[in-house]
This record gives structure tokens, sequence and C-alpha cells, in this order.
């Protein structure tokens, strides 16, 4: 690669977050780093694109921008529209919060880094695993993620093949090391918050914080909790290829 690499970094917190900010800086031994991230917080938007309203950009400092729309959107502009050439990566995070599991469906970090591969370019995601009130420290994650996307750089990575990092939050000496897993399976305290109004009108929050999962050896939800970094290796191609010779059997097929 004759020029530097041009880094994306995006998140789903939004344009003020301290995890972005942190990503961001960590990136720059990297190469040349365009953020373009959500006016606002987008968490859980998942893969969403906005196509029914218009959209804008606000330009915040030197290659710095915010889109008032999802993450996906954010790495759709900044590739096709705000960078000066499609990028060579986008590094998505640090969240502010796991995306281990099933969280992978709902992520709007995870699913920028997604829209990275489907737009033709490497995709990493970084989490930080908040299991309790302490200090939040994103420097371990910033610092492992721009570690893994160097090698990302130099090795690539296959094709619409995206990996997923999470680190636990806990202090830096104290991480074990680093794992490559599986996706888990997280268990949450799943309720609806019932809440009135002034006017005593009903309105609702979808609750639900505590992180458990079930003991999966190998899956990332076991690696954080004990210590790890978990990298797991995603793929924006959800084809089920062992079933398809069973529902050919089933004599689906017409015509």
């Amino acid at each position: 690669m004759s020029e530097k690499p041009l880094i994306l970094v995006t998140n789903d917190d939004g344009i003020r977050a301290a995890g972005l900010e942190q990503l961001a800086a960590a990136a720059a031994t990297l190469g040349d780093v365009w953020v373009v991230a959500p006016e606002s917080e987008q968490s859980a938007m998942a893969h969403a694109l906005t196509l029914h309203h218009p959209l804008r950009i606000r330009e915040y400092g030197p290659q710095t921008f915010s889109v008032d729309g999802t993450p996906t959107d954010c790495v759709f502009f900044a590739a096709l529209h705000i960078c000066p050439r499609k990028p060579d990566l986008v590094l998505s995070g640090v969240n502010r919060g796991a995306n281990v599991g099933d969280d992978v469906t709902y992520s709007g970090t995870v699913s920028a880094a997604l829209e990275g591969v489907i737009m033709g370019f490497p995709g990493v995601a970084v989490s930080l695993v908040i299991t309790h009130d302490g200090p939040r420290d994103y420097a371990p994650a910033s610092k492992y993620a721009v570690e893994l996307a160097r090698d990302v750089l130099r090795r690539g990575l296959p094709d619409k093949v995206y990996l997923n990092i999470n680190v636990p939050q806990i202090p830096a000496e104290e991480i074990k090391g680093v794992r490559v897993t599986t996706l888990g399976h997280r268990m949450y305290d799943d309720r609806i918050i019932a809440c009135e109004d002034p006017r005593g009108k009903p309105y609702y929050w979808i609750g639900g914080k505590r992180f458990e999962a079930k003991d999966i050896p190998g899956s990332d939800c076991n690696a954080v909790l004990d210590g790890y970094i978990s990298v797991t290796p995603l793929h924006a191609n959800p084809t089920d290829y062992g079933m398809l010779e069973e529902l050919r059997g089933w004599e689906l097929e017409r015509g």
C-alpha cells in the first residue's frame, strides 16, 4: 500500500462519546483517520439505513463529521461522500457496553463493521463489557483494537468476514490475554417498565441490564467473564448451508 491507509472511525454511541475519542486517537498510529459518527446515540439500531427522510452532515473539526442517522448511514456517507476515497478499514467503537452473543443482531456498533465489508473494506467492532459502576477506561480496548487492526491491514480478511472484539471492564494489567471465540448466549432480565406522564398517559421503557450468560466453553461471553479479550469472526452471509439439502428434501421447490 503506497499511501497511508485511510481509517474510518465510527460508533453507535454518538459523536461526543468518550470511547469514540479514545479509539480515534489510538487509530492515528495506523494511518489517516476520518471520524464519521452519529449526531446522537443510536444504540441497538442494528443495520438500519435511513431511506425515508433527509439526512444532515455536521463538521465538528478536521476530518471529523456527524450524520444525523444510524451507524450504517455513517459508513455509507463516509465511503461515498465524505472521505476522499473508500476507507481501507472501518473501526467501530469503543462501544459503551458489551456486544457479545445475541447482542450482535441488535448492535449498531457491530453493524457499522458489517456495512464496511458489504461496501468492500474490512471492519472491526470493539466494545467495553461494562459489568459494574466502576471507572470506564476505554484505553485498553482502543489499544487492542488498533493492534488487531494493524494485523488486518497487513494480512487482510476473507471475503465478507469482519471481527467483533469485546474487552472486559477490568484494569489493563488484570486482563489475562486474548481468546478467539464463537458467539455465546447472553441472558437478560428482560422486562417492560411502565410509567405515566404528567397528563396521565402511559409510556414504556424496555429494561434489562444484567450481564449473565450461558456457560458455553469457547464463547465470547465465557472469555470476557473469565478476564480475557474476545475476538469473534463474523460473516456477512447468514445462509445456513447445512440446512439447504434438508430443505430440498421437503420438496419445497416448484417450477
